[in-house]
């Protein structure tokens, strides 16, 4: 039973996929791009976003918030 409610989230998430816009976010701590504290995320809803605090729901549905004391770098494109 487990396995198919696994199956049926899954295939719910990826139907709901196709009418949803995703946009791909690069978020690096500091000024240089390529580093160890870059991150990249796959985002489906923003629901912050400035220049010191973002917060969002990620594509598998986890909600995120990341903060910089001194401000964050990030670049978002849409997927």
């Amino acid at each position: 039973m487990k396995k198919f409610l696994k199956t049926t989230k899954k295939l719910w998430i990826a139907f709901k996929a196709l009418f949803i816009t995703l946009h791909k976010l690069n978020v690096s701590y500091n000024q240089v791009w390529g580093d160890h504290d870059d991150q990249k995320f796959i985002v489906r809803k923003f629901f912050k976003k400035t220049d010191k605090h973002l917060r969002f729901r990620t594509e598998s549905g986890e909600i995120v918030e990341i903060q910089g004391a001194e401000g964050l770098n990030y670049k978002i494109e849409e997927m």
